[in-house]
């Protein structure tokens, strides 16, 4: 019995509570399955079923009729009429309002169910249309409350309204719009509006009746006729210049029309205006003047008349038509496509027919006229003002497309060509002058005379940065009063400038930087610059006291270069397109500069003619946006290249190969070397071109590019371009530092007379220095004081540590060659003396320069060393010569014996030395076998 349990009490009846629930549970939702497949299904299906399908669908079972009742069923049929999405509220107001008579003097009697089917109207089997569906008809709908606005109660709403205006459908064609137009309305926006709705309610997402696709071509066909009254009633309009009737009738086809394909209204109107057919007024050729230089008055008054009927034309569109419509955009492609490309086209054909700089003045000239189209349109239409002015623009780039491959490969050609012409020329014109210079011609070192280079430095920059904010005039004028039309140097560009271009011009000319304090003839070469225009401009370039220490002490007269000259590039002094009135009136005055000066101006103005034209185009989107800006990068690169390898990197290595050749023995002049002066003025000069091109890329290349990205291709050749004129710079300081003592050695060897260290006994003794040591460190202290300012401290430290070292290797080997009496080591001492105090110099005043501590240190062991030359007792010598902290370790006791030995008296002292050094004795410890 164990095996067997009990079995619990089960409930045979059902309590009241599960009879509650039971009843609840049909209450419940839909579930989530209804039949074998799933309420989503059942939700798509419903989405694409006709309307009048719809009620047969509900009447299979409770849950789809719950399911038919859905509001997101419904939201998709109400938004498939479209008429909250086209603002189509009022048209369905008016519709209703047209209908209310007659709809209540019938009212269809209702049975009312009470079921989940709701309720039901009571309606003859076979409806009034034969071809419209009663199923959708019966429904009305009571379940939802009276001011509850739902989206089934708004489509019934409108399916109601809208299905009253389908009987005239069924009228012959040619009847149907007139039996329509009593139940649209009577003004014609009304009508559009009421035609656009019905398309939409047949449409075949909706599909509200079972012949909905016969009524919808009928319903099309009415359409068309409608429109086609319209644009006869707007031609009507436009012929009597009604632009009141003309917007009635533009709105309402605009309503009509089904969005695709061209809008035959704003077409038809935009193919009628006379300024589309008037090209053969205009000639493009009258451009041109007799001697084939661009004039673009013509243009000007080709362009007036487009901007006048852009402006009358545009005006009236704006006003008649949609703003949605773009007829006014469409108008103005024609105009640019079909009226300024074709007047463009041949333009530039002749331009490029005469030369390629022509052409590329006329291509960006042309482009800056056509795009006062985007003016007038932005004027016209607020629509184009703001952001939609994207669209304005797109009119003028499209229409220039076909010309811009052409033109940005032109422009880099023509740059490399003007470039190779231009370095072709300087190198014949400087090899020229070199052959036919005199002997006595001197070169002019402007920086080197200047009292303070760093404040002139200052001024040609800060004049500079002036002429680059001076304004560009891109399209040629007809030359008039105060404006001076110049051409390029090469190639023959036209261009034109202001008497403010001028005047900046001037203020960059070179013979000015000095103002009056370089040679005689400044005077002469400042008052033969003239532009007559100098009222004001004589004290531009004045300059005042040094800022940063006062003068150098350096005078200019002693500087003057012997018989080897160097053409040396100077610093390009106008960035503009008058170089060649500049260039030619320095080179009247003084031809040593003409090959020099015109190298970087043609170099940088050429570079900025076609970086302004480049410009003009900068704003253009997409894929030739990109290609101007590596058009504007690469040329900018490729000047930098020909100003780095072809101008700057060749006259440093003309420098350095001079100072290398530079033998001191066949020049008489001892205190300065020629080359060297005219590396140091090279370095001035490279330091300022430096600075000018750091100038120029700040002003004029920053807004194209990103400075911070160092992978950009204009930064890394801006850097490249540093790099190479820091190297050439270090080598040629390597070579000026070798031949510079070279002429210190010279100057010493030469300068010392045979006895300066070993005088006669009778002779008067003089502590001063001798002329050798004199003149040695006023030639280096000479030399050392050009570099300051035009190179970095960490050059400058490196250049003068090497002097202090070559220096010191110089005297020691020039003590060891003499012969030194004890009056002559007080002599000696005085020279020492004297090139200590020199060294020490190079780091004393308010700013020091370098750091010398170490060459410092190891002239005063020199000068300390000079003590062995005055000790009169031998013994004393030789306790001096062994104690090596009395150097500082500079000098080990076998050096200073070295010394010693140029002693006049050393074959008396040498066993004394000798022994008392080493503890010698000859006759005791030297044992002979």
């Amino acid at each position: 019995m164990d095996k067997f349990t009990a079995l619990e009490p089960t409930r045979l009846y059902s309590s009241s509570t599960s009879a509650i629930n039971k009843r609840a549970s049909r209450a419940q939702p839909i579930s989530r399955w209804i039949g074998k497949l799933p309420a989503d299904i059942h939700l798509l299906f419903l989405n694409h079923l006709p309307i009048p399908d719809i009620p047969a669908y509900a009447r299979a079972s409770r849950a789809t009729a719950g399911l038919s009742r859905d509001e997101k069923v419904w939201e998709r049929r109400w938004n498939d009429l479209a008429i909250t999405r086209h603002a189509l509220d009022d048209t369905l107001d008016d519709l209703e309002s047209k209908q209310k008579p007659k709809a209540s003097t019938r009212s269809p009697p209702t049975i009312p169910v009470d079921d989940d089917f709701g309720d039901f109207t009571s309606a003859p089997r076979t409806p009034s249309v034969p071809s419209l569906s009663a199923g959708f008809t019966p429904f009305t709908f009571t379940d939802a409350s009276p001011g509850k606005q739902t989206f089934r109660i708004r489509y019934t709403r409108a399916h109601l309204i809208l299905k009253k205006c389908l009987a005239p459908l069924q009228q012959p064609p040619h009847a149907v719009l007139s039996a329509l137009i009593p139940l649209i309305g009577t003004s014609l926006l009304s009508q559009a509006r009421s035609l656009h709705l019905l398309s939409f309610f047949l449409s075949p997402r909706v599909q509200p009746v079972r012949n909905w696709d016969i009524l919808l071509a009928a319903l099309k066909a009415a359409t068309d006729r409608f429109d086609v009254s319209l644009l006869t009633a707007f031609d009507a309009a436009d012929s009597r210049g009604d632009e009141v009737m003309m917007r009635q009738v533009a709105h309402a086809s605009w309503e009509v029309w089904p969005g695709f394909g061209d809008w035959e209204m704003g077409k038809v109107w935009a193919e009628k205006r006379e300024i589309l057919y008037e090209q053969g007024r205009w000639n493009p050729l009258a451009n041109f003047t007799d001697e084939n230089t661009l004039d673009f008055t013509p243009m000007d008054e080709f362009m007036a008349c487009v901007i006048r009927a852009l402006e009358e034309h545009g005006t009236r569109a704006v006003f008649v038509f949609p703003p949605a419509a773009g007829v006014l955009i469409g108008f103005a492609e024609r105009v640019a496509n079909e009226v300024v490309g074709e007047y463009i086209a041949p333009l530039l054909t002749r331009a490029r027919e005469i030369s390629n700089a022509l052409y590329l003045t006329a291509v960006a000239a042309s482009f800056r006229e056509s795009w006062r189209i985007v003016d007038v349109l932005t004027t016209v239409s607020s629509n184009f003002s703001s952001k939609g002015k994207d669209k304005a623009e797109d009119v003028v780039f499209m229409m220039f497309e076909p010309n811009m491959d052409e033109y940005l490969d032109e422009e880099i050609e023509s740059l490399k060509q003007a470039f190779e012409v231009i370095c072709k020329e300087w190198v014949r014109s400087t090899l020229a002058l070199a052959s036919h210079s005199s002997s006595t011609q001197a070169q002019q070192t402007r920086f080197l005379t200047a009292q303070n280079p760093a404040l002139m430095k200052r001024t040609v920059l800060a004049s500079f940065t002036d002429v680059l904010l001076l304004p560009v005039t891109i399209v040629p004028r007809t030359v008039g009063a105060g404006v001076v039309a110049v051409g390029g140097a090469v190639g023959g560009a036209v261009g034109a400038v202001g008497t403010g271009m001028v005047q900046g011009i001037a203020m960059l000319n070179p013979q000015r930087w000095v103002g009056g304090m370089g040679s005689v003839n400044n005077a002469k070469e400042y008052a033969s610059f003239d532009l007559k225009d100098t009222e004001g401009e004589a004290a531009i370039f004045e300059i005042g006291a040094d800022e940063e220490g006062g003068d150098d002490g350096v005078d200019g007269s002693s500087m003057a270069p012997s018989q080897t000259q160097l053409q040396l590039p100077l610093l390009p002094s106008i960035f503009g397109a008058s170089q060649t009135n500049v260039a030619s009136s320095a080179s009247a005055t003084n031809p040593t500069l003409a090959p020099t000066e015109n190298l970087d101006l043609l170099l940088s103005s050429r570079y900025r003619d076609a970086l302004k034209r480049l410009e003009t185009f900068a704003s253009y989107p997409g894929h030739y946006g990109t290609r101007v800006r590596e058009t504007i990068e690469e040329a900018f690169c490729e000047m930098l290249g020909v100003l780095c390898n072809r101008h700057l990197e060749k006259g440093f290595g003309i420098a350095t190969e001079r100072m290398n050749s530079y033998k001191p023995a066949e020049h008489e002049e001892t205190a300065s070397v020629a080359p060297l002066l005219q590396f140091f003025e090279l370095v001035h000069i490279g330091d300022t071109i430096q600075s000018m091109v750091q100038v120029f890329f700040d002003k004029e290349l920053a807004p194209h590019i990103d400075k911070t990205d160092f992978l950009n291709v204009v930064v890394r050749e801006k850097k490249h371009f540093e790099n190479t004129l820091d190297e050439c710079v270090a080598a040629g300081l390597n070579a000026g530092t070798q031949v510079l003592m070279n002429q210190v050695e010279h100057i010493i060897l030469t300068l010392t007379k045979p006895r300066e260290y070993y005088p006669p006994e009778d002779a008067p003794l003089e502590l001063g220095s001798t002329q050798g040591c004199t003149e040695a460190i006023r030639c280096l202290d000479t030399h050392c004081k050009l570099l300051k300012g035009s190179t970095s401290k960490e050059v400058l430290e490196v250049f003068y540590q090497e002097v202090g070292i070559r220096l010191l290797a110089i005297l020691q080997k020039h003590i060891k060659r003499q012969i030194i009496s004890l009056n002559g080591g007080f002599q000696v001492i005085a020279d020492l003396n004297a090139y200590y105090s020199f060294i020490a110099s190079l780091k004393a005043g308010p700013h020091p320069l370098i750091s010398v501590s170490n060459i410092t240190a190891d002239f005063s062991h020199l000068k300390m060393l000079g003590h062995v030359f005055v000790v009169e007792d031998a013994k004393d010598l030789a306790q001096i010569v062994r104690d090596v902290t009395r150097y500082g370790g500079a000098y080990r006791p076998e050096d200073i014996y070295e010394f010693i030995q140029r002693r006049a008296d050393w074959k008396k002292i040498e066993k004394t030395v000798d022994k008392t050094m080493y503890n010698l004795s000859f006759k005791e410890d030297c044992i002979i076998c």
